[in-house]
């Protein structure tokens, strides 16, 4: 049955992909950046409304109102595409951090690109890691927020946690800004590289912001916190 579902939303998802794709690079030149990120959000979570309806994947989401200083910075792990895609509706304006090469993908790739997203590549760690800060102290002090997987790849949930950059730790301290840490297990469901998702309740915990006076200790206090919830909910 789950595999029925599966292809069924598949041959919705990605039809809809393109479409909303071709939608947002038609607008890229008519609209703000921010209202940009509105009709993406709003694709967003149609999306997974249907994936509800189809695959039986539900979601609830403890702690918005931890989500109370802007701009700021959104701190999850990191288990495959539903994160990827419900994070960012989150805070509005916000900014992904993405591997350059996804950009390269014809129209969703271009469609990303119009979202002015950081994009780095991560063959080279130090460039990275100078980019990152670089590029998201400006887009803070513009007032947008930014959006770390720090764990860098995609993690299967029965491996646990892989370790975490300080690029979250460093960009907060220097720009001041809190960070806002997630936790979840959508990886149970939506499994990363397998067609078949399960049905399930994808649980994702927002935690009060968090400031430090030192990056690597402030990113060590994030990890302890996902840790925790981490083992709570998967």
């Amino acid at each position: 049955m789950q595999l029925f579902r599966s292809i069924i939303f598949n041959l919705i998802f990605y039809p809809l992909i393109i479409f909303a794709s071709l939608v947002i690079i038609i607008l890229y030149p008519l609209i703000s950046r921010e209202f940009l990120q509105k009709v993406a959000s709003f694709w967003v979570i149609n999306i997974l409304f249907i994936l509800k309806i189809v695959c039986g994947i539900d979601w609830e989401v403890k702690g918005m109102e931890n989500i109370k200083e802007k701009p700021c910075i959104l701190v999850s792990n990191h288990q495959g595409i539903w994160e990827s895609f419900f994070v960012q509706t989150l805070v509005i304006p916000s900014f992904s951090i993405l591997k350059k090469e996804l950009l390269y993908i014809p129209i969703f790739g271009w469609a990303l690109a119009c979202l002015n997203p950081i994009y780095i590549n991560r063959s080279n760690k130090v460039s990275s890691l100078k980019k990152v800060i670089n590029d998201g102290s400006r887009r803070l002090k513009k007032g947008g927020s930014i959006i770390i997987f720090p764990e860098g790849t995609r993690a299967r949930p029965e491996k646990g946690l892989k370790s975490f950059s300080n690029s979250c730790g460093l960009l907060s301290i220097k720009n001041n800004v809190p960070i806002v840490p997630i936790c979840h297990n959508s990886g149970l469901y939506w499994k990363n590289r397998k067609f078949i998702k399960s049905k399930g309740l994808v649980k994702l915990r927002i935690g009060e912001p968090m400031y430090g006076t030192n990056a690597k200790d402030l990113t060590n206090d994030v990890y302890k916190w996902i840790k925790k919830n981490f083992d709570e909910i998967n």
